[in-house]
């Protein structure tokens, strides 16, 4: 067994979970929030057989986009005629996977 963690994009969430269902595949989703931005993601696991890794990696991946966010943010101390300026990726997924030893529901 393997567990992926996959960080995404909260506005992406519902559509991997969905492309995951109709994949036969099942989620839990985790609220979560972090990077430059401080944007606001979707943590999801995902527990599946090793065989089906690539399958459930592949799903994520399709559905996932990333793109380029700039922002302006003010920074204290700072003089001039323009704020500075954050540039991030935002969208896309982190993906993680590891060995899952052992998987029990009660």
């Amino acid at each position: 067994m393997k567990m992926v963690m996959a960080v995404i994009s909260k506005d992406e969430a519902d559509d991997v979970i969905d492309a995951l269902v109709a994949g036969g595949h099942t989620a839990t989703s985790v609220e979560s929030r972090g990077g430059v931005l401080r944007q606001a993601y979707e943590t999801l696991y995902v527990a599946t057989r090793a065989q089906s890794l690539n399958e459930v990696l592949d799903i994520i991946c399709r559905t996932c986009h990333s793109c380029v966010s700039v922002e302006r943010v003010d920074v204290p101390g700072v003089c001039g005629p323009e704020p500075s300026r954050d540039i991030a990726q935002v969208g896309g997924a982190v993906v993680f996977v590891w060995d899952l030893e052992q998987m029990k529901r009660c």
